[in-house]
């Protein structure tokens, strides 16, 4: 039986469990994975949690130049983003957390949360940044470090739950290791990018005005939905950037750089896009573009290319990952 995902601000019962499995996660070393083990190299191997081959691999991938047969790189595509594998790579990523969290909460039938952070338009400030989401009894709010909620970070290492240990560089963008970890970062709607959260409006103009899931150059500026909903090509009436991408950067610290899988909400984040893409697929056909007849078509990209992963040897391919209906559902789909 298919297990089903909830929206995490409507079951105050799978927000705790979600941060428990966190913080679980956080403090499990039994996989025996290190940064050697993950092609980092350094004169001793460091442990890695299981929470943290996730930050790391989310990390190697954004580093992966992805060019198109040419041998350019438009855009800066990469393993995972900005190109066409960027939804099933996520949904591939996603399902292996899930997987996880369900192996340390020791319970098969916990399905990841979702956050639904579209707002009605012109929702004033104050109310997105004091959503339910951001408090003490959510997720916690802004801070550098974080120091409220299940992720608050503590320097007292006997009452820390949650520690930052790979992390790239707010200000170098250097990929570092912290040893005695670090706090959490965010700065909620404090970017200049991102004033505020997509409005359901932004919402349903991508789900109802694309037919196509990707389109040539298959990159940044493609035509299609994909292209619509990571961000990069933002639609009428909107600024850049858009949908995932803003949320990105309206929650700001950790989460505006490539280990972003470091701030908790980037699963909750990524599993309402992975809920936008299963009502757009629902309506328009569990179809994907390119394919390796596609024209200008890049490696890792295709509809039979396999995506690795450095936290399992399973590998999937998109075509593997357009039907979970038997694996998983969302309690709620928008209209399209």
């Amino acid at each position: 039986m298919a297990i089903v995902r909830r929206n995490i601000l409507a079951d105050p019962a799978t927000l705790q469990r979600f941060a428990e499995g966190v913080n679980r996660l956080k403090a499990d070393f039994s996989s025996g994975v290190t940064t050697q083990t993950l092609g980092f190299s350094s004169s001793q191997p460091i442990p890695v949690s299981a929470y943290d081959q996730f930050v790391i691999w989310h990390f190697v991938a954004m580093n992966i130049p992805t060019p198109d047969p040419q041998g350019l790189n438009p855009r800066d595509r990469n393993a995972a983003h900005r190109g066409s594998i960027f939804l099933p790579w996520h949904r591939f990523m996603l399902r292996l957390f899930e997987l996880h969290l369900q192996r340390v909460l020791e319970d098969p039938e916990f399905g990841l949360p979702y956050w639904d952070w579209a707002f009605a338009e012109n929702t004033p400030f104050d109310q997105q940044v004091n959503s339910a989401l951001w408090q003490e009894t959510g997720i916690g709010g802004s801070g550098f470090p974080v120091i409220d909620g299940p992720f608050g970070f503590s320097e007292d290492p006997q009452q820390r739950r949650f520690a930052v240990f790979f992390a790239q560089d707010l200000w170098t963008g250097a990929f570092t290791f912290y040893p005695d970890g670090r706090g959490l970062l965010r700065r909620l709607g404090e970017s200049s990018q991102a004033p505020g959260l997509p409005t359901t409006m932004q919402v349903t103009q991508a789900l109802q005005s694309q037919s196509l899931y990707d389109a040539p150059d298959w990159d940044a500026a493609s035509e299609g939905f994909r292209n619509l909903l990571e961000g990069w090509v933002t639609g009428a009436g909107s600024s850049p950037p858009g949908l995932h991408n803003r949320v990105h950067a309206w929650v700001g610290g950790d989460m505006g750089v490539g280990t972003s899988p470091n701030d908790p909400v980037f699963y909750l984040n990524h599993c309402n896009v992975d809920r936008l893409w299963e009502a757009w697929m629902i309506e328009r056909g569990r179809t994907y573009l390119p394919d390796e007849t596609s024209p200008g078509a890049p490696v890792r990209h295709r509809l039979n290319d396999p995506i690795t992963s450095l936290v399992t040897t399973v590998t999937r391919r998109p075509a593997d990952l357009l039907d979970v209906a038997d694996l998983y559902t969302y309690d709620a789909l928008p209209d399209v």
